[in-house]
């Protein structure tokens, strides 16, 4: 079989009549013809499809990023607000310990004066009653100090599943691939030109 560029020259060639060569020549460029229309058509297709996908791709990652960035700021701000109220029961209860600390020395003192015991026996009762206060305070200080280190892990935690969500979502695109396009589009139509010269 010759290639198509040829066949106009095969016939001159072969020294056949002018009605039977201009016949093949006319059927040849017919099939030439549908078979470039046909690889063009499909290299054409091949490639807007690619760029439908490409950007329907991006819309999808674009979105999702979207959801991902308001989810993790909304898991942050909550780790935030259970902090900042854990803060404020923590000065509550710091705050009910000194009320109670005072009132008891205070009482203390009364109490002492009344039963007609003084000096360094009342001191030495307030003494005890402030070092209890402090021991209270300084567990509730400690109890703190261990919450802020776990929402400080739990908000790391969640910047790092945020970066890896971000990862996962935002793949990279294929880009358009023309030359395989063409390729695959040439293929199609030397198969086309092939089905019409049988």
């Amino acid at each position: 079989m010759c290639p198509p560029a040829l066949i106009p020259l095969g016939a001159a060639l072969t020294g056949a009549s002018a009605g039977a060569a201009g016949t093949a020549l006319a059927a040849s460029q017919i099939a030439v013809a549908s078979s470039a229309i046909m690889g063009v058509t499909s290299a054409g297709l091949q490639i807007r499809g690619q760029q439908i996908q490409a950007n329907t791709q991006r819309k999808v990652q674009a979105n999702a990023s979207k959801v991902e960035r308001q989810r993790y700021l909304n898991e942050v701000s909550s780790l935030r607000t259970q902090q900042a109220q854990e803060a404020e029961a923590v000065a509550q209860k710091l705050q009910v310990n000194k009320t109670r600390a005072m009132e008891a020395q205070s009482t203390a003192v009364v109490a002492a004066g009344e039963a007609g015991v003084a000096g360094l026996s009342v001191d030495a009762l307030k003494q005890d009653l402030t070092r209890k206060e402090a021991l209270y305070n300084q567990s509730v200080n400690k109890q703190s100090k261990m919450l802020d280190v776990r929402r400080e892990l739990a908000l790391r935690d969640a910047g790092l599943g945020f970066t890896n969500n971000m990862l996962r979502i935002n793949r990279p695109i294929e880009e358009v691939d023309y030359a395989g396009a063409l390729v695959s589009g040439t293929q199609t139509g030397l198969s086309t030109y092939s089905s019409l010269k049988e």
